[in-house]
């Protein structure tokens, strides 16, 4: 029409365009696959009493005494300050020694039974009184039963005959799951050896 100009949109904004429907196809397209496809629905249980999924496991530290390259599965990366260590007890409460570990994770309680997982992070002594810890650790499964990982922490309250940690998140079978593992010491050998008792209650569950 005459006295109207039309304005063809220029190549450098349709390539802009572009690129942007493709970044967000790509984007969805990743998101699909993270959530299975599409196919996970979230599971939030609505009781304490009525997890989603729930496990026990036994979690198996061997420390490094300088004797046991073989079969140590965990070593101390600092030494603690002994200063404040000892300056409550007289045997010293470690303060301030951190311990990572690459540890054997079972379903039975001995050590030679079938494993179910790792457990791979650390642990430190941060309390100066007493025996206190803090633990940061994945448990990475890789079974017939469970593949994927768990991802926990908090503090392991050692004066404490039971101690709640936080499961954060997990990927795999426990993709983006959250819920509890109560611990508790289910045998120790002085200070080399020591086994864990884990139950870990989910209430979030992708299925």
């Amino acid at each position: 029409m005459q006295g109207l100009a039309i304005i063809k949109p220029s190549s450098k904004l349709q390539l802009s365009s572009f690129i942007l429907v493709a970044a967000a196809i790509m984007l969805l397209g990743l998101a699909g696959v993270a959530h299975g496809g599409g196919r996970r629905r979230l599971v939030v249980s609505g009781s304490e009493d009525e997890p989603c999924k729930k496990m026990t496991v036994y979690y198996h530290d061997i420390l490094y005494s300088g004797n046991n390259t073989a079969n140590a599965t965990s070593a101390a990366v600092t030494k603690p300050a002994a200063a404040l260590s000892t300056s409550h007890w007289k045997n010293g409460t470690y303060f301030g020694k951190l311990v990572v570990f690459d540890d054997l994770v079972t379903e039975e309680q001995a050590l030679s039974s079938e494993p179910v997982a790792r457990a791979q992070g650390f642990y430190f002594y941060d309390r100066k009184e007493r025996y206190n810890a803090w633990l940061a650790f994945s448990l990475v499964f890789n079974s017939t039963a469970y593949t994927g990982t768990l991802n926990l922490l908090g503090a392991d309250l050692m004066a404490e005959k039971t101690r709640d940690i936080s499961v954060v998140g997990g990927t795999g079978d426990f993709f983006m799951s959250r819920g509890v593992a109560t611990l508790s010491l289910n045998a120790y050998e002085g200070t080399v050896y020591f086994r864990l008792k884990m139950d870990i209650k989910l209430y979030e569950c992708y299925v």
